[in-house]
């Protein structure tokens, strides 16, 4: 079954309503055999533009994945990385920063984890946590001790999405192609989420009460992701709204995006210069030279 990433893509400067976005969608695979089947095909395909993506080393990758507590980040994270040589890829997670990351500016934490030429970089929570859940819980912002001047209403996101639009552009002049994934996620299945997660005693340590109290914020976050999605999804670093109620289906579809982007490079192997290629029959004489004699 054909997976159109393009499909999922909110459009350059839209504005965005979430409930116009399915949480769950007519499954991708046919059953847990073709599931499994279409998984290892994209991993296998993934594997190997990442080796040409090293080889390469003109281009690299950076994942950003956002979404509600339990939607499947991880999940998705560890399914998609799955036979991609550690070497060749880092993830980084993001919680509440710490007291050195809030001398600094809001982007100066994330910024230090981008990815190197060559390298698959992944977001799990990403410098977007400043427009989302700062924006929703004011007392946050209020400990960044930004200068009163740069406080006034809603010039601060304004000012921030702008921020993040630029950063992003630069990265992708400089080589980085940018994906944002939002595993879009309904409360309900949240809901299911959790109670299974109570039920499983190797789950149960993911749960707390302040997930259960995040769930009362539930619209503030739909706002903020709205206006967050609407702003930054640009034609070279785009959004992605990926129905997240079925997690086999999410996961499909995240690992067709970041395929089909590599592949969108047209990247190639490293052509030999005449210098290399000179070098290599020197090498090559000499390990010729080193072949043990047969015994006469």
């Amino acid at each position: 079954m054909r997976i159109d990433p393009e499909s999922f893509r909110i459009p350059t400067d839209s504005r965005v309503r979430l409930k116009d976005w399915p949480t769950v969608s007519k499954p991708v695979y046919t059953s847990e055999k073709d599931y499994q089947r279409q998984l290892l095909s994209s991993v296998s395909e993934l594997s190997a533009l990442q080796t040409l993506l090293y080889a390469s080393d003109s281009h690299s990758l950076l994942l950003v994945f956002q979404a509600m507590d339990s939607a499947g980040k991880d999940g998705a994270i560890s399914h998609l990385l799955t036979g991609v040589n550690p070497q060749g890829c880092e993830v980084f997670s993001f919680r509440h920063p710490t007291p050195a990351e809030l001398e600094h500016d809001f982007l100066w934490r994330t910024t230090r984890c981008l990815p190197a030429r060559g390298r698959i970089g992944v977001f799990n929570r990403s410098y977007y946590e400043e427009v989302l859940i700062v924006r929703v819980h004011p007392e946050i912002f209020r400990g960044e001790r930004i200068p009163d001047k740069t406080k006034s209403g809603e010039s601060v996101w304004t000012g921030r999405f702008r921020s993040i639009v630029e950063l992003e552009r630069h990265l992708h002049q400089s080589g980085t192609r940018v994906i944002k994934i939002f595993l879009h996620l309904s409360k309900e299945e949240q809901r299911k989420r959790f109670l299974e997660r109570i039920d499983d005693p190797e789950k149960q340590w993911k749960l707390s009460q302040a997930d259960l109290d995040e769930r009362r914020f539930w619209k503030q976050y739909r706002v903020a992701y709205e206006e967050c999605l609407g702003a930054t999804s640009t034609e070279d670093s785009p959004w992605y709204v990926v129905p997240a109620d079925d997690k086999l289906s999410s996961r499909l579809v995240v690992s067709r995006i970041v395929v089909d982007t590599l592949k969108s490079l047209n990247l190639s192997y490293p052509k030999a210069t005449r210098e290399r290629r000179h070098e290599l029959r020197r090498i090559r004489k000499q390990l010729v030279k080193a072949a043990p004699r047969r015994p006469g």
